[in-house]
């Protein structure tokens, strides 16, 4: 089973509780929006891999970390391991890598909308 790590970053505004999601470019764009992830490189730890790239995919650097949980995904042999915590304050997400069409705070309800189904547990 491939194993893959991410950050569900969230922030307060005035629209209420805002979560950080990213949608993928080429093919991967039709499965839906998704929390920033990826592989972690040999020897790396899960929590690093999903610092790492939530910062290769957004430019956001994550400050304290939970452990959230993972999910696996239901078509593919995939398991997602997800760590959460506040946004840094002023954190401007942005598109940083050709993985990434954008990356954006959506509003928790809009997230359950546009995240990938398997990862709505998250929310």
């Amino acid at each position: 089973m491939k194993t893959s790590a991410g950050t569900l970053l969230f922030r307060r505004s005035s629209a209420g509780l805002e979560v950080l999601i990213v949608k993928p470019s080429g093919l991967a764009a039709r499965y839906g929006w998704s929390v920033p992830k990826g592989l972690p490189d040999p020897g790396e730890s899960l929590e690093a891999a999903a610092r790492r790239e939530t910062i290769e995919e957004t430019g956001v650097e994550a400050g304290a970390l939970a452990e959230l949980g993972h999910i696996d995904y239901v078509k593919s042999r995939k398991r997602v391991h997800a760590f959460y915590g506040e946004a840094p304050p002023g954190a401007e997400p942005r598109q940083t890598s050709w993985e990434i069409a954008e990356a954006r705070f959506v509003p928790i309800e809009e997230a359950r909308a546009l995240l990938h189904v398997d990862q709505r547990p998250f929310i």
